[in-house]
């Protein structure tokens, strides 16, 4: 199926002047949609052709060819009906998204009458809907390019072994055409880029050589935990015959080894929907590289297709040199030595390798040779090595007592992400690595503030894009009936895109009761966390002895986490800091006699099974500021000064009261 947009300019000379009349431009737009009505009837499903505008001497048509075999003549039969005459004209092909744009825009100008049943008759309207159809999509309109220019885009990636041979195969004139596609093709390569460049110019052949008739294709993005509507992947490969279907699917070693029965009953999906339509739409899968597990299940499930291979090769030695060589001579600059010396011998180079080492040669020689006057400039990357991380909330962490272990995992984490940024030219991989963690530890060891900061931290540093936190619980995530969980822990991950989905005693959600609601409850949180790897960082936090059993309980999701991160409980001196920090922040200090009393409580507290570190500290605080309170009201007024408001004395500290077992314990210690 092909959507177009034909485009004229009247040759009736009084056309623009009857419009400036309201009468005769809607007597007008009567006679053309009763007409446009009467010819789309006699089409049945073969096509549909209507008119989107015609207010000036500029007029544009939208058109569905379905099974019509030739959209030049269909076009000129309907504006003989409508009575139309253009010159200057020009016929594009179009994706669906700028048709549905181009039928809204007729209904409002009442050349057609209802957009919706126009979708429905040829199946359109399981897909043009962006939220309802069940996963997304991208389209797209090839850029048609020459022979000559594919082959020598293809002398640009690795491919040679397997893309010039294919090339060739495509390229070799058929005597008799017939509809139908000898084979489908699988991509590896972890490159995006590279990837993208191979399927354009193999698209482009084909269409050169009438193997798809449509330059309108589809892209697709897939992984082994994705929602799949294969009702509406069927709406989408009827709607593409004549084209073609990219698809990539984003599997890795990990999900492979961990959730393999995920990837097998989507890859089977897949593959049932494209066998279907394989005689009349061209298939494009793209995995990684080194994907040898998803792979074989693809192969399982093709049956008996024929799949043409295009994988990235490594290069070594020799050919490496040459392919560096038709860089160098690609952007009109001689080789030296010092590019050669970047390759190890006998080392395997895939594409992306080399255009990167080329590349760093290549700026590092027109800042010394070609541009000698900035070579004692010094690099951007030199000053961002050099730059500490940023923002208040970093600051803020680093002013709290203890918690080394927080503190070394955040450094960690931003210093990844500044690697990946600054290293990509020297050979580290480019990537966006999860950041889940678990944060373990008893209450008041502050879990909860340093997600807090974490997500700030983040923002700050241009690691989150939005830097929140959304706080939940089990009753947050799981539903009070059968079905409900799943789409609710769906929300909580789209409402925590960009920042931090932080799930307190997350144990709780499998803790010996309905167990079918927890089980759900993690199936969807090990699914959403693969789905949202890039733009949500998940953190588990909890007793250490329970979140360790329900890390046990789930590999897969066990699997997923980056980092786990040890809150220890405060020692005493700690502690002591921890209450001259809050004290200091209520504008008090502690005279003698009371920091020999907070040390003597603390070691006493430490013992007790509910000691509350932080918190504790804190109600020590809070409540010695009543007692201060009282004691300065039985004082004479006038001799009261400053330095007595502000000084807490031994008297003052008194033991708090404990929270009780029967209430409800709260994680975290803000100072």
């Amino acid at each position: 199926m092909q959507f177009y947009k034909f485009e004229g300019f009247t040759v009736d000379n009084n056309w623009s002047e009857e419009n400036d009349s309201r009468r005769v431009m809607n007597e007008k737009i009567g006679k053309i949609s009763r007409k446009t009505t009467s010819f789309n009837q006699k089409l049945n499903d073969k096509a549909f052709i209507f008119v989107e505008e015609a207010h000036s001497d500029a007029i544009s048509i939208g058109i569905i060819v379905n099974k019509y075999p030739d959209v030049s003549k269909l076009t000129v039969k309907y504006l003989k009906e409508i009575e139309i005459e253009l010159k200057d004209t020009n016929l594009e092909e179009i994706t669906l998204d700028s048709l549905c744009h181009m039928l809204r825009n007729a209904s409002n100008h009442d050349y057609i009458y209802n957009v919706d049943e126009v979708l429905k008759k040829f199946e359109l309207d399981q897909i043009s809907n962006h939220w309802g159809r069940g996963f997304d999509y991208e389209e797209k309109i090839l850029d048609i390019r020459d022979q000559q220019f594919i082959y020598n885009e293809v002398d640009r990636f690795l491919v040679k072994e397997t893309f010039i041979p294919e090339l060739d195969r495509i390229y070799t004139p058929c005597k008799n055409k017939t509809s139908g596609h000898p084979v489908h093709y699988m991509i590896q390569t972890d490159d995006r880029d590279i990837c993208k460049k191979m399927y354009r110019a193999l698209l482009n052949a084909l269409y050169a050589n009438e193997r798809i008739t449509s330059k309108r294709y589809c892209f697709l993005e897939f992984n082994p935990y994705s929602n799949f509507s294969r009702t509406t992947y069927d709406y989408l490969y009827k709607s593409n015959i004549g084209g073609a279907i990219v698809v990539r699917y984003k599997a890795n070693d990990d999900t492979e080894d961990d959730h393999a029965n995920y990837g097998r009953e989507i890859i089977a999906k897949l593959c049932e929907v494209m066998k279907k339509y394989s005689n009349q739409v061209l298939t494009i899968f793209c995995l990684p590289r080194e994907c040898t597990k998803s792979k074989d299940i693809f192969y399982e499930h093709l049956g008996n297709l024929s799949i043409v291979e295009l994988k990235e090769e490594f290069a070594s030695n020799e050919r490496a040199r040459s392919f560096l060589k038709m860089l160098a001579k690609n952007k009109k600059i001689r080789t030296d030595k010092n590019l050669f010396d970047k390759l190890e011998k006998d080392k395997g180079y895939l594409a992306p390798d080399l255009h990167d080492i080329f590349d760093y040669w290549y700026n590092n020689k027109l800042k010394t040779s070609v541009y000698p006057q900035y070579k004692d400039i010094v690099t951007a990357k030199r000053e961002v090595i050099k730059a500490a991380p940023k923002g208040s909330a970093y600051d803020e962490l680093n002013k709290m007592i203890g918690l080394s272990e927080a503190k070394k995992v955040i450094n960690q984490a931003l210093n990844y992400y500044k690697a990946q940024k600054l290293f990509a030219d020297k050979g580290m991989k480019a990537d966006h690595p999860a950041m889940h963690m678990v944060f373990t530890g008893n209450p008041g060891t502050a879990k909860t503030t340093v997600a807090r900061l974490f997500a700030n931290i983040m923002k700050e540093n241009g690691v989150l894009s939005k830097g929140n936190i959304v706080e939940v619980g089990r009753g947050d995530l799981v539903g009070k009936y059968v079905g409900w969980t799943a789409p609710t822990i769906q929300r909580k991950f789209r409402e925590a895109q960009g920042s931090v989905l932080f799930i307190d005693e997350a144990y709780s959600l499998v803790d010996d009761r309905d167990g079918s609601y927890g089980d759900e409850a993690i199936n969807t949180i090990v699914q959403e966390m693969e789905n949202h790897r890039d733009d949500v960082v998940v953190i588990f936090a909890g007793y250490p002895d329970k979140m360790e059993k329900f890390l046990q309980k789930n590999p897969g999701l066990k699997s997923r986490i980056a980092y786990h991160v040890p809150f220890s409980d405060y020692n005493t001196e700690e502690l002591c800091e921890i209450a001259k920090l809050i004290a200091k922040k209520k504008g008090l200090e502690f005279a003698e006699d009371a920091n020999d009393k907070l040390i003597d409580l603390f070691e006493k507290a430490r013992v007790d099974d509910d000691f509350g570190n932080g918190r504790y500290a804190r109600n020590v605080i809070e409540k010695a500021r009543m007692t201060q309170a009282s004691r300065l009201l039985t004082m004479d007024f006038d001799s009261i000064s400053r330095e007595d408001i502000g000084m807490i004395i031994a008297d003052d500290i008194e033991i708090p009261m404990t929270t009780t077992k029967s209430e409800k314990k709260r994680f975290g210690f803000c100072a």
